[in-house]
C-alpha cells in the first residue's frame, strides 16, 4: 500500500535541529530563574520545579504509551518544559499535589486533546495556570516569605497587587524598581527576577531558538500603553518600568508568548501578535478586576493565531493572479 506524505511547497530547508535539542536549550535558559527562585524562596521552590517537570514527563509518557498506543514513543523534553513553566507560575508555598493537577490539565487536556506537540492551539502551561487560578484562587494568591527580604519590603503582596489596591505612590514606597529587577519582591517562582529571565533569554537568542520580534512588540506595546496612562494619572496607573518589571510580563513575553507552536511564524504576524498581547495585558491590568493579565492575553492571542497567519502570509514569489472573465 502506498504511503501518502503531506509536505509543504518547495523550497525545503534541512536543519540539524530537533525537538529534543530545542527543548533542552529552553530548559537550560530557565536555569538562572530556577536558581534565583531557590535563593529567594528556599528549597521548596526547587522541589516544585522538579515535581512539575518530572510529573509532566510521566503523564505524557503514560498518555502516549497506554492511551494513544505509541509503543515507540520517546520523551522529547517538551512536556518537561511545560511542567517547569507551570511550576514557575505558582508561589513557593503552593501545594505539590495541586501542581500535579495543573500539570495533568496542561498535558492531558491542553496538549494531547489536540494531538500532542505541534497541534495544540493554546500554550499548555498557561492553560494549566489559568485552571489553577480559577480552581484554587486562594492557594494561587498566597505568597511565601522571602529568604532575603529587603528592609524596604514590608508587605507580602505582589507589586501589582499593591498598585491595584493602594496606588503607585504606596507601591513605589514599599518596593523599589531595583528590587523588582533583581528579584527582591513577592511573586511566582519564575517571575520575580527580571535579571535571571533576561540572562536565559539572551542564551535562547544566541542559540536562535526564539523570535525576538514577539517580545520586542509585546514589551514595547506595554511600555507605550502604560506611559500614555501614566501621563494621565500617575498614582492610579503606575509607571511604564513598574509594569515592565512587575508580575509575569517578563516570563510571559520572553518564554511563553514565544512558543513556536502557538505563535505566528511570519515576522509581520509576530509583530501583530506581540502588539495584541501587550494591549490586552494592559487593558486587564489597568481596568480589569485582576492585577495581572499576561496569561489571559497570551491565550487570547493564541486563539487569534490562525487569523494572524492568514492575513500575514507572504505572497508566493512569481505568483500571477488568474484573470477574471467578464460577462458579455
Amino acid at each position: 500500500m502506498a504511503t501518502l506524505l503531506s509536505t509543504s511547497p518547495a523550497p525545503h530547508i534541512r536543519v540539524k535541529d530537533t525537538v529534543p535539542k530545542i527543548m533542552r536549550d529552553v530548559l537550560i535558559a530557565l536555569i538562572p530563574a530556577v536558581i534565583f527562585a531557590v535563593y529567594a524562596f528556599g528549597w521548596n521552590a526547587l522541589w516544585l520545579c522538579v515535581i512539575g517537570a518530572l510529573s509532566a514527563e510521566l503523564i505524557e509518557y503514560g498518555i502516549m504509551r497506554f492511551l494513544r498506543k505509541k509503543k515507540d514513543f520517546r520523551p522529547d523534553g517538551s512536556a518537561a518544559v511545560t511542567g517547569l513553566l507551570l511550576a514557575m507560575n505558582v508561589s513557593a508555598s503552593f501545594s505539590w499535589y495541586l501542581l500535579i493537577i495543573g500539570v495533568l490539565v496542561a498535558i492531558g487536556i491542553a496538549k494531547h486533546t489536540y494531538g500532542g506537540i505541534g497541534n495544540n492551539p493554546f500554550n499548555p502551561a498557561l492553560i494549566g495556570r489559568v485552571f489553577l487560578v480559577i480552581s484554587f484562587p486562594v492557594q494561587m494568591s498566597v505568597w511565601a516569605p522571602l529568604n532575603h527580604a529587603a528592609s524596604t519590603l514590608v508587605t507580602s503582596a505582589t507589586p501589582l497587587s499593591i498598585l491595584k489596591q493602594k496606588g503607585f505612590e504606596e507601591a513605589a514606597r514599599q518596593v523599589s524598581l531595583l528590587d523588582m529587577f533583581i528579584g527582591n519582591t513577592q511573586g511566582c517562582l519564575g517571575e520575580v527576577s527580571a535579571l535571571a529571565l533576561i540572562i536565559g533569554f539572551i542564551f535562547l537568542l544566541w542559540r536562535k531558538r526564539v523570535n525576538p520580534i514577539i517580545p520586542i512588540a509585546y514589551i514595547g506595546t506595554v511600555l507605550l500603553f502604560s506611559f500614555l496612562f501614566f501621563m494621565i494619572n500617575p498614582n492610579q496607573f503606575g509607571s511604564p518600568i513598574f509594569h515592565l518589571l512587575g508580575g509575569g510580563l517578563m516570563i510571559g513575553a520572553l518564554f511563553m508568548a514565544t512558543d513556536m507552536v502557538t505563535s505566528p511564524a511570519t515576522m509581520k504576524g509576530a509583530f501583530i501578535y506581540g502588539i495584541g498581547c501587550g494591549i490586552i495585558t494592559m487593558l486587564i491590568r489597568l481596568f480589569g478586576a485582576l492585577p495581572e493579565g499576561v496569561s489571559f492575553s497570551i491565550l487570547i492571542m493564541n486563539a487569534c493565531k490562525p487569523l494572524i497567519d492568514k492575513i500575514s502570509r507572504p505572497k508566493p514569489f512569481g505568483y500571477v493572479a488568474p484573470e477574471v472573465k467578464k460577462n458579455g
